[in-house]
C-alpha cells in the first residue's frame, strides 16, 4: 500500500470510525463487539482499496453497509443462536488442594524413611521452626550435633524424594 493509501486509510478511519462505532453499538449493544465490527469494517476497506478512491461519501456508505452486514451475519451465525449469555458463573472456581495434599504426603513419606534423630532435627526445624540452640537445649544433645543431623537428614531426604520423582 502506498504513502499515499495509508494516508487516505488514516483520514477515512478519522472521519468514520466514530460514527460507525455509534452504528454498530445502536444495532448490538455491545461496545465490545461493536468495536470489533468496526476494526473489520475498516480492514475491509483496506483490502479495497478501490473503495477509499470513489469519494469520501461513497466509501462512508461501503463502510455503513459492511457495518450491517457483519452484524445481520453474526445474528445469523450458530454461534449468535446457541449462544446463552448470562450474569452469574453456573460454577466458582475454588481453591483446589489437592496438590498441596499429595505434596504434604509424598514429604510425609520421605520423612519416614529418615532415622528419628535425623526427622525429628529436620521436623523441629523446618515445621516448627525452632533455633539450633532451642533444638539442641530441647534433645539435651550439643548444636553441632544438630548441625550435623539437620545437614544429613536433609541430604537423606532429598535422596527419598529423588527416589519419588519429585526432584531431581
Amino acid at each position: 500500500m502506498s504513502s499515499d493509501q495509508d494516508e487516505l486509510l488514516r483520514a477515512l478511519h478519522d472521519a468514520h470510525a466514530p460514527a460507525l462505532l455509534r452504528y454498530a453499538v445502536r444495532l448490538t449493544g455491545d461496545h465490545a463487539f461493536a468495536q470489533d465490527v468496526v476494526q473489520e469494517a475498516l480492514l475491509r476497506a483496506w483490502r479495497r482499496p478501490a473503495i477509499l478512491e470513489q469519494g469520501e461519501d461513497a466509501a462512508r456508505a461501503w463502510l455503513f453497509t459492511v457495518t450491517r452486514n457483519l452484524v445481520i451475519d453474526d445474528r445469523r451465525s450458530a454461534r449468535y443462536s446457541r449462544e446463552i449469555t448470562t450474569a452469574e458463573l453456573p460454577e466458582h472456581a475454588g481453591d483446589d488442594s489437592t496438590d498441596s495434599a499429595l505434596d504434604a504426603w509424598l514429604l510425609s513419606d520421605a520423612l519416614l524413611t529418615l532415622s528419628i534423630e535425623h526427622r525429628t532435627v529436620v521436623v523441629n526445624a523446618y515445621y516448627v521452626g525452632r533455633s539450633i540452640a532451642e533444638i539442641a537445649r530441647r534433645e539435651d544433645i550439643p548444636e553441632g550435633t544438630v548441625k550435623s543431623r539437620l545437614h544429613y537428614g536433609l541430604r537423606a531426604l532429598r535422596l527419598a524424594l529423588q527416589e519419588r520423582g519429585v526432584t531431581e
